[in-house]
């Protein structure tokens, strides 16, 4: 009996490593191409997160596993962001000037339009394609935005590993995400490709539609 079960437990340890090996390809494939069954794999690397993170700890970069996985996510989640038509984008504090104007409200910061910083720009953008935008300064800001359910899809733009954190933390709340990464981690002065935000918008843009989640922040 014991001995059964000790040989199911070892082909089970097997298989998951090995499950967990496949999907870590594809993910670093998925940089560079599309994959197929990336929704798949990357609901694999989502459940051996913490396994598979510790062993990049150990013998590389966590940071790497977050943006083989964020990569993944976006692949997977293209399709079903497409056709979302309430959509908002959630971005990080630490991209505005050091001098921000700017007050901080339960929906977070509120952009002046001072043009100092990248969200002049994007906030005129986020309007012109029918997003809101959202200014966070940490994740109690995302619950708090998606507490009304007012939004099927969220573009984020973070560190991969933000991206990932809040791409799982998301999971089961009918909030469809895709990602940017930034250009750099740290906690100001951060940076995005902006040239890539605006491809983003523009290939999930299907016909301009109106803002209906309330008024630009």
């Amino acid at each position: 009996m014991y001995k059964l079960l000790g040989e199911i437990i070892i082909v089970l340890l097997v298989i998951s490593v090995l499950l967990a090996g496949i999907a870590l390809a594809v993910s670093r494939i998925s940089l560079n191409r599309n994959v197929w069954l990336a929704g798949f794999f990357a609901e694999v690397l989502d459940f051996f997160y913490l396994p598979v993170k510790f062993f990049f700890f150990r013998l590389s970069d966590t940071k790497i596993l977050d943006k083989w996985m964020v990569s993944l996510k976006n692949i997977a989640h293209m399709d079903d962001f497409a056709r979302t038509k309430k959509r908002m984008i959630i971005t990080p504090h630490c991209m505005r000037s050091l001098d921000c104007p700017a007050s901080s409200t339960k929906e977070g910061i509120q952009c002046l339009s001072c043009g100092k910083c990248v969200f002049t720009e994007l906030k005129k953008d986020a309007r012109k394609y029918g997003y809101k935008l959202y200014i966070v300064t940490g994740s109690s800001f995302v619950k708090h935005i998606i507490k009304g359910g007012r939004y099927d899809g969220a573009l984020l733009i973070a560190c991969d590993y933000e991206l990932n954190k809040v791409m799982m933390g998301l999971k089961g709340q009918d909030i469809v995400t895709y990602g940017i990464p930034m250009l750099n981690d740290g906690c100001f002065n951060t940076r995005v490709d902006y040239d890539r935000v605006i491809e983003t918008l523009e290939m999930f843009d299907t016909e301009h539609v109106s803002l209906s989640g309330g008024t630009d922040v």
